[in-house]
């Protein structure tokens, strides 16, 4: 038993790699030359060791969102500008809507205004034919025919050229006139006469001329007589005045 044990031990001996000793002090010293460590024993392999630093890792920034956050937060940053750019295109629409509104309130009120003042131009324009008539009327009726006149003051006033019914139906007619005119002026329709006070300067929005000639005493361009008088209807001309203008020069 002793004879097959020591057996067994020989032939693992002889079996064993015999490395020389001056080798392996030369593998485990050298600095440049370097052995792989499969044909060394596992109790001969070399270690190396580095005398550099090892390198910092970087160490990350608390206030740089990282990669991952970035990308979750970009779906909510992109929905944030997408409402905030919708806010403001709802909000220039309702600004423009209200704008456009109020022109339109606006431009009802004057259309409607406009309807009320002029609704009764054409009755205007019908009727102040009947007022020329009425004022021809009144025209023409002589100074002498409605009071007494003395061509001599110490003597008393010859009543044979008065004659009392005209008179009469002149003061009538007047009275007439005076309370058409002032109906139809609660409602705008006016009558002017440029000749009135010396006469006016010569407008051609109100006035239409139909003669010019020389007066003594007038300035030129100003209106010294008045064919027929005209009309405006609040404020708007319905008929221009038909009048003689100065022209001295």
């Amino acid at each position: 038993m002793i004879r097959r044990t020591l057996l067994r031990h020989a032939q693992a001996t002889r079996q064993r790699p015999v490395v020389q000793p001056s080798r392996a002090a030369s593998i485990i010293h050298s600095p440049c030359k370097r052995t792989p460590s499969a044909s060394l024993p596992p109790w001969l392999s070399p270690r190396y060791y580095s005398s550099a630093a090892p390198e910092a890792e970087p160490t990350p920034d608390p206030a740089q969102p990282s990669s991952d956050a970035q990308g979750e937060e970009d779906p909510v940053k992109k929905e944030l500008e997408a409402k905030n750019r919708e806010i403001i295109d709802l909000k220039d629409r309702y600004l423009r809507s209200v704008a456009e509104f109020r022109n339109l309130q606006d431009r009802t009120k004057r259309d409607i205004q406009s309807a009320r003042d002029f609704a009764i131009q054409k009755f205007a324009t019908d009727l102040i034919e009947s007022v020329d008539n009425l004022d021809r009327a009144l025209t023409t009726v002589p100074a002498s025919k409605l009071a007494p006149q003395s061509s001599d003051p110490d003597k008393p006033a010859d009543e044979s050229t008065y004659n009392k019914d005209l008179a009469n139906i002149y003061d009538g007619l007047k009275m007439t006139e005076t309370i058409l005119m002032g109906t139809l002026k609660k409602h705008g329709l006016e009558r002017f006469d440029p000749s009135v006070g010396g006469g006016q300067p010569f407008n051609p929005n109100l006035h239409e001329a139909t003669f010019q000639t020389k007066v003594e005493g007038k300035e030129d361009g100003h209106v010294f007589m008045t064919q027929q008088k005209g009309f405006t209807l609040n404020g708007r001309v319905l008929r221009a005045a038909k009048v003689g203008v100065v022209k001295n020069s």
